[in-house]
């Protein structure tokens, strides 16, 4: 994990307010075929930058969550997996509470990553 400045959120931040503020403009009025591109490439920079950000403490919560709706530890891809598989079963559905609190919690954070302007 880098230490130094600029961190890998602050470059991706950099790229993304350049290519917003200065080349996307300029390829509106030459290229607007090209500007849409960029928009959504800037987009996919953005998430990238907030991911880098915001991702890791996500992810811990996330993984904090299944561990005591699960009532056991692991990897958070196997504690998802094992959640799955108790849904497909038909061993939790949406009358369980802390199930519904973990799901609207996880999808919380993957929207502020993804599209915090959603809400």
């Amino acid at each position: 994990m880098a230490q130094d400045r600029p961190t890998a959120a602050e470059l991706l931040a950099a790229i993304a307010d350049f290519l917003r503020e200065e080349a996307t403009p300029a390829l509106d009025r030459t290229e607007p075929r090209l500007g849409f591109q960029m928009r959504v490439a800037v987009n996919a920079l953005a998430i990238l930058e907030r991911e880098s950000r915001l991702g890791p403490a996500a992810d811990a919560r996330e993984h904090a969550r299944l561990v005591a709706l699960l009532g056991r530890d692991g990897p958070l891809a196997d504690l998802n997996r094992e959640l799955a598989r108790q849904l497909r079963a038909g061993d939790r559905d949406e009358r369980d509470a802390a199930l519904m609190a973990h799901l609207e919690a996880t999808i919380a954070d993957k929207i502020a990553i993804a599209n915090p302007k959603w809400r």
